[in-house]
């Protein structure tokens, strides 16, 4: 479903993304993890079109960003961690508006199903400046989940959210798996990423450090089966010594 090889974007001197190689297959949750600064947004961006890469390919669903841009991204809904919108409008103008972009020809159900999944039913007709943030992170599930996408990625996507939407995203993301589509979370809440991930994707400076099953990661770092993921997590991304005094 996602194919990423030699990915590197550079911001003058500075390499966001050095050479990466990943890969996301269908009917999978793939966790993308890694310290500040490691690289795990600028990638996303570059999945999603937001950002040109500087060298390196990425396919999505079949379609090479560069070559075929539209039709890679209207296989992909995306969900940052700070959902902006337009807020003098409501919620139900935005949906409407982006399923024409999508060209959806009868999205009224649609539409209604997801803003009751989301529990925003009854806020559909209000002005998205009433919203919390809270709801607007909801919002943004609706408008990325609205074209049914094959890749769904979702950059921290449990910021601002209360117990019950924290417990839904984590079955979504089951539920979008069993569907056979890819789902991608990037998070600093390791436990969410133990919990839902089928594989996990370690990346530091840039780079992929390791890759695999919860079990493959402690055997690679040769910790012990109770071992948790914020242990392999911080094994694999220690500070690379100098060798100073």
């Amino acid at each position: 479903m996602l194919s990423i090889d030699g990915l590197t974007k550079r911001y003058g001197a500075a390499r966001a993304v050095d050479g990466l190689d990943l890969e996301a297959r269908p009917g999978e949750v793939l966790a993308l993890l890694g310290p500040n600064g490691a690289g795990k947004t600028t990638t996303i961006r570059c999945v999603t079109g937001l950002t040109t890469p500087t060298s390196g390919r990425v396919v999505v669903a079949g379609h090479d960003t560069r070559q075929e841009p539209l039709a890679a991204k209207a296989a992909v809904g995306y969900v940052p961690d700070r959902a902006w919108f337009y807020p003098k409008v409501t919620a139900l103008e935005l949906l409407r508006y982006v399923a024409g972009v999508r060209r959806q020809a009868t999205p009224a159900a649609r539409i209604g199903s997801l803003l009751a999944r989301f529990g925003l039913a009854e806020h559909g007709g209000n002005l998205i400046e009433t919203y919390s943030h809270g709801m607007r992170q909801r919002l943004a599930f609706c408008v990325a989940l609205l074209g049914e996408p094959r890749l769904f990625i979702a950059d921290e996507p449990m910021v601002g959210l209360d117990v019950q939407g924290n417990r839904d995203v984590r079955r979504l993301f089951r539920e979008l798996a069993d569907e056979g589509r890819t789902a991608i979370l990037t998070t600093h809440t390791l436990p969410v990423a133990e919990e839902v991930a089928d594989r996990i994707a370690v990346i530091d400076r840039g780079r992929l450090v390791a890759l695999g099953t919860l079990a493959e990661l402690r055997a690679l770092t040769r910790h012990p089966a109770n071992a948790s993921l914020e242990d392999l997590f911080l094994a694999l991304t220690a500070p690379v010594s100098t060798g100073a005094a």
